[in-house]
C-alpha cells in the first residue's frame, strides 16, 4: 500500500505557514504555485513544488496521476476561479477538499476615510471623484482593468520585482514614475512613509488579512487622512460532499492530525 498523499494549492503564505506544519508532522504533500516567483517564495520546504497554472481539467488529470487522497486549496482569497475549479477536481474524484479561509479583518475597520467595495470598477467609480494620484497595491493581476477605468489619472502600482510584472505594467502604459517594484510584507510605518513618498492622493487595495498586511495598508492611510478603497473579498460558497472549511491556522490543525495518523500507519513508498 502507498502512502497517503496531499497536494496543497496557493502561492500566499499561508500555504507556506502550512507546508511548514507539513513538515514538521512528516507528511508526504507536494505544494502546487501558478508561477516561478510563488516557488521561489516557498524555497526551504521539504514537499514537492509544482509550478505552473491548471484548468479544472488539468488538475484531474494530476490528482490522478498522484494518487492524491486529500487536498488543501490555500490559494488568495479572490483567486475565485481557481478555487472553482480546485472544487471540481476534487469532487469528480471524490477527494476530500478542506478550504483554507484566512481569517478577515473587514469588520475591524471602520471609518469616513474607508470606502468599501466588491468590484473593481466600483473601486474607479470612487476613485475619480477623490483625488488624482491613485495607489493600487492590488497586484498585477488585473492590472490593464484598472488602467482602463481610471483613464486622465495618475496610476501608481506597487508590483512585485519580476521581469514579467514589470513587462505586464510597462504594457498597460506606466512610465518608471508609475511603477513601485518592492517585496512585502510591509509594516505600518513603511506603508506611510511610502505614501508620503509616491505622493499617493487615494489607495486602493483589498481585503486581505493579517497575512496580506491590511490593517499596516489602511492604518497610514488613516493617520494620513487618505481616502483608502477597500475592494472586500468575493463570498465563495464551499460546500458539498467532501468539502469542509478551515478558518485560521489553528483550524488547520485538526485535520493534519488525522491525515498525520494515517500517514503514520502506512509503510513507505
Amino acid at each position: 500500500m502507498k502512502r497517503p498523499r496531499l497536494l496543497i494549492f496557493g502561492g500566499t503564505r499561508d500555504a507556506r505557514q502550512i507546508c511548514v506544519m507539513m513538515d514538521i508532522a512528516g507528511i508526504d504533500y507536494g505544494l502546487s504555485v501558478a508561477t516561478p516567483t510563488g516557488a521561489q517564495q516557498a524555497a526551504g520546504i521539504r514537499g514537492e513544488i509544482v509550478i505552473g497554472r491548471m484548468e479544472a481539467e488539468d488538475m484531474i488529470e494530476y490528482l490522478r496521476q498522484q494518487g492524491t487522497d486529500m487536498v488543501i486549496d490555500a490559494s488568495h482569497p479572490y483567486a475565485e476561479r481557481l478555487s472553482q475549479n480546485i472544487v471540481r477536481a476534487c469532487q469528480k474524484l471524490t477527494i476530500p477538499l478542506v478550504r483554507y479561509l484566512r481569517p478577515s479583518e473587514i469588520d475591524a475597520v471602520e471609518h469616513p476615510l474607508i470606502h468599501k467595495v466588491v468590484t473593481i470598477g466600483q473601486a474607479c467609480e470612487v476613485a475619480v471623484n477623490l483625488g488624482t494620484r491613485i495607489l493600487l497595491t492590488t497586484g498585477s493581476k488585473q492590472l490593464a482593468d484598472y488602467v482602463s477605468h481610471l483613464k486622465g489619472k495618475t496610476v501608481l502600482a506597487r508590483v512585485l520585482p519580476t521581469a514579467d510584472v514589470l513587462a505586464a505594467c510597462e504594457s498597460c502604459g506606466l512610465s518608471v514614475d508609475q511603477i513601485f517594484a518592492l517585496k512585502g510584507p510591509f509594516s505600518a510605518d513603511f506603508n506611510r512613509a511610502f505614501y508620503q513618498f509616491c505622493r499617493a492622493e487615494v489607495v486602493i487595495t483589498k481585503e486581505s488579512g493579517e497575512q496580506g498586511g491590511f490593517k499596516a495598508k489602511v492604518e497610514p492611510c488613516l493617520s494620513l487622512g487618505l481616502p483608502c478603497i477597500v475592494i472586500c473579498r468575493p463570498h465563495l460558497r464551499f460546500s458539498g460532499a467532501g468539502i469542509q472549511q478551515a478558518y485560521g491556522l489553528e483550524q488547520m490543525a485538526p485535520f493534519l492530525a488525522v491525515f498525520s495518523a494515517k500517514t503514520a500507519n502506512q509503510p513507505e513508498r
